[in-house]
């Protein structure tokens, strides 16, 4: 059991890391922009997606590693000009990555592959080059995905991976936040709508202390 020092050292460093992220200067805000600089230089297009995504659409959410959408092509431009001191791969012909300047992992989702299980939506993680768009703020210097295709990944990662219910929370709570009309489920894939409007109806619900 950690000592009372060891827990108060603790809790100290959580603290210093939410007041970093809030102010955009997390190491994994850094190195989510030091890799943005990278591939813009080469000019392979990108998008930022996992929980920095989550965070930059307005839900307050810290996260440890960095998620990228990239085609293949993209991801090996990437390792042929720039793996080295910088990035390395976790492990011989990965496509995660590892950031060695900051210690953080860069896991890599690529335009092949389908969300959730990887098997059974129809359709596969989008071209980087329009599903990304620039924010403001804290979030500048990387695109990030758009409010649209966040939901549509994350609603195909919670019906495909029921195992990870914080999608399906994200989602409600998307919603919730940006006051999301039902009507925007028309703006989804044909895929994810009728689980939209489920949890459009549950976001609409209020706890108690709302009321």
């Amino acid at each position: 059991m950690p000592s009372g020092e060891q827990m108060q050292a603790d809790f100290e460093r959580a603290l210093r890391t939410m007041d970093e992220f809030a102010a955009g200067e997390a190491p994994v805000q850094k190195a989510a922009r030091k890799i943005a600089r990278a591939l813009e230089e080469l000019g392979v297009p990108y998008a930022v997606a996992g929980g920095l995504a989550v965070a930059a659409n307005g839900l307050e959410r810290q996260t440890v590693g960095v998620d990228l959408i990239l085609t293949k092509e993209g991801l090996a431009a990437f390792k042929e000009r720039w793996l080295g001191p910088g990035w390395v791969e976790r492990f011989q012909g990965s496509k995660g990555l590892r950031d060695t300047e900051h210690d953080l992992k860069i896991d890599v989702l690529t335009t092949d592959e389908k969300p959730g299980d990887g098997k059974s939506c129809p359709f596969n993680f989008p071209d980087p080059e329009t599903a990304g768009k620039q924010f403001k703020g804290i979030w500048s210097g990387m695109r990030m995905l758009d409010l649209r295709t966040l939901i549509e990944l994350k609603l195909a990662s919670w019906m495909t991976s029921p195992h990870r219910p914080r999608d399906m929370d994200d989602v409600i709570r998307l919603i919730q936040i940006h006051g999301l009309p039902p009507a925007y489920s028309a703006e989804l894939h044909e895929y994810v709508r009728e689980e939209f409007d489920r949890l459009w109806a549950l976001a609409q619900v209020k706890d108690r202390h709302e009321e």
